[in-house]
């Protein structure tokens, strides 16, 4: 596999790909499952990402499928790491008690991710917002990239 084509799998349940591959092939998870030993559910568990693969079980199905060796453990690292990255955005935020909830009322304000959804909350905020969400904003995110994030809009 080519290192652009990795990059993009980067952060995504290995399960996911396991379940694309299956189905390229044509090969059922309980035949797989069967193949190697292993529970169709553990199989199934993971194809739907509700399971996290396992280095002993990785390795089973890389050889069974004549993929790269480390491959799904990789795949599972960044996946964790992805996860990990998530949490630490949700809990990095500006002061929520200078925002009226009502300037997001078509979402969670809660579940709001200030770091991913950046660019959306910037451009809504200086839309609808008042001056001290406006200065909260520049405060969080810097006036630089407050202005790159404006400027970009504008054209």
């Amino acid at each position: 596999m080519k290192s652009q084509e990795f990059n993009a799998l980067k952060g995504i349940h290995p399960g996911l790909f396991l379940e694309y591959e299956l189905k390229k092939r044509n090969l059922p998870k309980g035949q797989l499952a069967l193949s190697i030993g292993e529970y169709p559910q553990t199989i199934s568990a993971i194809t739907k990402g509700k399971r996290l693969m396992n280095t002993a079980l990785a390795l089973k199905i890389e050889h069974k499928l004549n993929i790269e060796e480390g491959f799904f453990m990789i795949l599972q690292t960044y996946y964790e790491i992805k996860q990990i990255k998530q949490q630490e955005n949700k809990s990095h935020h500006p002061d929520l008690h200078k925002f009226r909830k009502i300037l997001f009322w078509d979402t969670s304000f809660e579940n709001i991710d200030w770091m991913l959804q950046k660019e959306a909350i910037i451009k809504r905020v200086f839309e609808r917002g008042n001056e001290q969400e406006k200065n909260e904003l520049i405060a969080f995110y810097g006036a630089d990239t407050v202005n790159k994030i404006l400027k970009k809009k504008e054209n």
